[in-house]
């Protein structure tokens, strides 16, 4: 698949797309990512590509002129289609399920605005999806679109050490993973000892799927109750999570 970025500041990318395990993904070629400097697309000596926006009001608003010439470019040498995303506060809240879809397709073409935004008449020609992050505003779109290219990155094969990894993740069933723990058993702090959980240490498979299940029920339900109800609507909780369920005071 291949990922076509529009971007003010490319030198943003360099780091996070050589560094982690995701890297494997950059480098392999798995996931390409070419990188548009917008300022290469004005068409005036200072390179323009913004200006103050009709009807007064603070900040500056990206030209549409340059960023349609920044798209015929991809468009021209890309091989297979991409849906262009815009990154936005008003967008579609970025989840584990569109990151899937996307990590299933051929990629895309990512817009990283900045200043108070995109002219409109650009946004309504050209782009197929507006993604947020969350509800609160950032300086520019780089870092959602890294963040995009980083979850799209870990789920193609071969990537993580463990094939499993991604599909214990929080989301990956709709639900919060649960705690994890590693060595030493005993950890000793100024409060006391702390100990892994014992089922953890018991080498018995089942308990400890169980055990794991109903500690991600549990933290679901504690501070996402809205995924809980999402997966009940789902169908994605058996008789024995909800009989656990029951037993919880939330």
């Amino acid at each position: 698949m291949r990922y076509d970025v529009i971007t003010l500041f490319p030198e943003l990318f360099d780091a996070p797309l050589k560094t982690g395990v995701t890297r494997r993904a950059f480098e392999s070629g798995q996931v390409a990512v070419k990188l548009w400097p917008l300022r290469d697309f004005a068409d005036d000596a200072y390179r323009r590509v913004d200006d103050r926006p009709y009807g007064g009001g603070p900040g500056m608003v990206m030209l549409a002129e340059p960023l349609e010439r920044a798209l015929q470019a991809i468009r021209a040498e890309r091989h297979e289609p991409g849906a262009l995303i815009h990154f936005t506060p008003t967008g579609r809240r970025l989840d584990q399920t569109l990151v899937r879809e996307l990590a299933a397709g051929p990629g895309a073409v990512l817009l990283c605005g900045r200043y108070e935004g995109v002219d409109q008449r650009f946004i309504d020609r050209h782009v197929d999806l507006e993604v947020s992050l969350g509800d609160f505003v950032l300086s520019g779109a780089e870092l959602p679109a890294l963040a995009l290219l980083d979850a799209v990155a870990r789920l193609q094969a071969g990537v993580l050490g463990d094939a499993a990894s991604h599909r214990e993740d929080s989301f990956s069933d709709g639900l919060l993973e649960g705690p994890q723990y590693s060595r030493p058993e005993v950890l000793q702090t100024p409060e006391g000892p702390l100990r892994v959980p014992d089922v953890l240490l018991s080498g018995h498979h089942a308990h400890i799927v169980q055990w794991r299940r109903e500690r991600s029920l549990e933290r679901t339900a504690r501070r996402r109750p809205d995924l809980i109800a999402a997966a009940r609507a789902a169908g994605l909780l058996s008789d024995a999570d909800e009989r656990f369920l029951s037993t919880l005071r939330i």
